[in-house]
């Protein structure tokens, strides 16, 4: 799942590039995720059963933190989001 140029090089309001989510806590990336999809939305796009059985902020930051494959995900997801609702502007 590559970021396509135009969007790699996208800058959130500060000015910072998104995809080195500087400032940027796994607490704000899936409370972030969760608001833009829900918990049924995002368990379709990271199968990943903290989203899909009793999900929670809390949980899944738990699962995040210890399993580094789910959490890559989560900020990959998190990063081509962002690219793509800042390049609407």
């Amino acid at each position: 799942m590559a970021t396509s140029p135009h969007l790699s090089d996208a800058r959130d309001e500060s000015g910072r590039l998104i995809r080195e989510l500087h400032g940027v806590t796994l607490a704000q990336i899936v409370e972030y995720l969760v608001a833009h999809y829900g918990w049924a939305e995002l368990d379709q796009r990271i199968r990943i059963n903290c989203f899909a059985v009793d999900p929670s902020i809390k949980s899944s930051l738990t699962f995040l933190r210890r399993t580094p494959w789910a959490r890559a995900k989560v900020e990959e997801l998190y990063i081509r989001t962002r690219s793509e609702e800042v390049s609407k502007k």
